[in-house]
């Protein structure tokens, strides 16, 4: 289909994006266009002004925080997932962005795109909210911070605001800890009908630390916190199969063409018992 008309201008900066924003009562930021062009061609939204952040090298680049790993919110799923520092303090980032979709959208597709388009789908919303992500975003009155916990707030919900734009997200560094991302699809580049993060910090063969998150399970991504609290201590297989048990407590899981509730229920449990395995180094 052909989209409705729209106008069109190309930030080089972020004042001039946030500029562009307040110029219109109807207006969509467009990054990558993995996620807004195909709503734009099936005239699911129809904006008045579309505003092009491609042009902005302020939020394309992946730095050293000290603590953290930023990502700038341009930066595409191809650098991050090949970026040296992600692959060695936040691997798990890494390892959820090679499942996202095929080549040529992790080419174009930006992780701070996929983040704000908040799919209840994506792969890298439960990796921030299990990591304790925190969202840099620019708006009239300034930059705030917030972190992950709030930031999304349902199905292609996030705190950013109509006049905001997310400029990064500050992954802490997880050296030393094991990490696994776990995905069920039904082929290959799919959206995942069910998928677990999990990162796990083990001391003297036993479960120190663990953090889960989940996708698609519900209109926004879930942590697992009941079953962290549980895992630690855990030493053997057996030990993690029962406190992997009640992943799927409190969650609300949609019935689609994929999968019903039941089944995306009975796919947390297992897929978390397998990504926290993997994760621990236990099998």
């Amino acid at each position: 289909m052909i989209p409705a008309t729209f106008g069109y201008t190309k930030a080089s900066t972020v004042e001039e994006a946030l500029s562009a924003l307040s110029s219109s009562d109807d207006a969509k930021i467009l990054g990558g266009g993995q996620s807004l062009l195909p709503v734009l061609r099936l005239r699911l939204n129809a904006p008045e002004l579309v505003v092009d952040c491609s042009g902005i090298d302020e939020i394309k680049g992946i730095s050293d925080g000290g603590n953290t790993v930023v990502i700038g919110a341009g930066a595409t799923h191809h650098a991050v997932m090949n970026d040296p520092l992600v692959k060695s303090s936040v691997a798990l980032l890494a390892d959820a962005t090679e499942t996202v979709a095929d080549p040529q959208i992790r080419h174009r597709g930006t992780v701070g795109g996929a983040l704000a388009h908040a799919d209840p789908r994506a792969d890298q919303p439960p990796v921030a909210l299990a990591l304790d992500a925190e969202f840099t975003i620019a708006g009239p009155g300034g930059r705030r911070t917030v972190p992950a916990a709030e930031f999304f707030a349902g199905p292609f919900e996030t705190a950013v605001g109509e006049d905001e734009i997310l400029v990064s997200v500050a992954f802490p560094k997880y050296d030393g800890w094991g990490t696994h991302y776990e995905k069920f699809n039904r082929t290959a580049q799919a959206w995942s009908i069910v998928g677990v993060a999990a990162a796990v910090r083990m001391d003297g063969g036993k479960v120190a630390e663990a953090r889960i998150g989940l996708t698609n399970v519900g209109g926004t991504p879930m942590r697992a916190s009941s079953v962290e609290q549980a895992l630690v201590g855990a030493s053997t297989i057996a030990e993690i199969e029962a406190a992997c048990e009640n992943a799927a407590d409190g969650l609300e899981p949609f019935a689609d063409e994929d999968a019903d509730v039941e089944f995306r229920k009975h796919l947390a449990k297992v897929l978390t018992k397998r990504a926290v395995a993997q994760a621990a180094g236990i099998s």
